[in-house]
């Protein structure tokens, strides 16, 4: 089964594909806050809420694209996704409001969150089932390598050339995005007459895999984790005085995830996901507390390599986990709930742990969500990790009667 081949045209098509998607949602969201206060001279809050609101787009078109991704065909999500969010980000050269900036952006995050939906679905019916660990994890190189070149980009594009060249820049990866997509062969899914009864009627499992949520649960609360990095580092750290430093952070968090990713992946699939898991809770602690002790510029990117290490390595386990335990027809649902839950801990975290900072400060923030991803370890344990030994266990009992037989 590992031997089984990852590196096909479809998995890099679609892994690049994303890639692109992503390099356009960071590079506008790194800027998207200053562009709405120079431009249109709104207040920190509301330019705060122009970012926050392409999360809440998100979050409801995942709702529906998960019950609906094998109702319309995963190519055709696809398409419709990527040609609504090309339309979307034309439509930003003639915004010439706040008001009508907010709608957009709520729409741009409605348009990628049907994009994103396909691809998380395409790519793991294209990945071999015994290398579903390591698959994912290469895949999810696209979002980490975006999340690093991304604000980087926006902001240097930003300052030396322009907001509109942005946009420009999001139109052309769009479109590279689009066009590749279509030499992309997807497995076609065919539903019994029950299954598209189930699909269709609004009940709970019909926007949500009940077996995806324990996992899921757990990918909300390691996005309340990220989102306080996401969210806070840059205020962090120019009152550390290490801004210049900050810039490299995400640089530090990717150069992580690259060099330990072909090792996790292929942990996940051979030693099994709690021998991956476990350990990526403490790494993710162990780089929150250097975060929260930061005083010179190398414990700062020290603090990214251990995050990378830890959180980059827990979003693509768990991502694979929720399609493990799902069934293979509903590996749609399983992949919008996933990010519907880490998406929700992400977009709520800015609001929640900003409550925070006034009566603890930003060194006590990121001790806090020490604790939490600590505390972590025994929910995992309880929602999934014995579930998951005991699986292991019962595979080795029926191998070992199989060799007998």
């Amino acid at each position: 089964m590992i031997n089984q081949k990852l590196w096909t045209k479809d998995f890099l098509i679609v892994s690049t594909a994303n890639f692109f998607l992503y390099l356009t949602f960071y590079l506008l969201m790194a800027v998207i806050t200053l562009y709405a206060i120079e431009t249109f001279d709104a207040t920190p809050s509301v330019a705060g809420l122009a970012s926050g609101i392409f999360v809440i787009g998100a979050l409801v078109a995942r709702l529906f694209a998960g019950r609906s991704i094998d109702r319309i065909g995963r190519k055709k999500l696809l398409y419709a996704g990527f040609i609504f969010t090309l339309i979307i980000t034309l439509i930003y050269f003639v915004v010439n409001n706040l008001t009508f900036l907010l709608i957009i952006r709520f729409l741009n995050g409605a348009a990628f969150g049907l994009a994103s939906t396909a691809t998380g679905t395409i790519v793991a019916s294209i990945i071999p089932t015994g290398r579903r660990g390591e698959g994912i994890g290469y895949y999810a190189l696209s979002l980490t390598l975006a999340a690093a070149i991304g604000p980087f980009l926006g902001m240097f594009l930003s300052e030396h050339a322009g907001f509109s060249m942005n946009f420009i820049l999001c139109t052309i990866l769009l479109l590279i995005s689009f066009f590749s997509s279509l030499f992309l062969n997807v497995p076609r899914v065919e539903l019994t007459k029950e299954e598209l009864g189930k699909m269709q009627s609004f009940k709970l499992s019909s926007f949500f895999e009940p077996n995806a949520i324990p996992i899921a649960t757990i990918s909300a609360f390691l996005g309340l984790g990220y989102s306080s990095v996401l969210s806070f580092l840059t205020s962090y750290s120019k009152e550390l005085n290490l801004v210049d430093v900050a810039s490299f952070f995400f640089i530090a968090y990717a150069a992580a995830v690259l060099v330990s990713r072909p090792f996790t992946g292929r942990w996940f699939d051979t030693k099994g996901e709690n021998f991956v898991m476990y350990p990526s809770f403490l790494l993710f602690s162990i780089g929150l507390v250097i975060l929260s002790q930061v005083h010179q510029g190398f414990f700062l990117l020290l603090a990214g390599v251990f995050v990378g290490l830890g959180y980059g390595t827990l979003s693509a386990s768990a991502q694979a986990i929720a399609i493990k335990v799902s069934p293979k027809q509903r590996a749609g649902l399983a992949t919008s709930t996933y990010y519907i839950f880490l998406d929700g801990g992400i977009g709520m975290g800015p609001f929640i742990l900003g409550l925070l900072i006034p009566a603890i400060g930003y060194r006590g923030l990121y001790i806090s969500m020490a604790i939490v991803m600590v505390a972590c370890i025994f929910l995992y344990q309880f929602l999934h990790g014995k579930r998951s030994v005991r699986t292991e266990e019962l595979a080795k009992l029926h191998t070992h009667h199989a060799d007998v037989g």
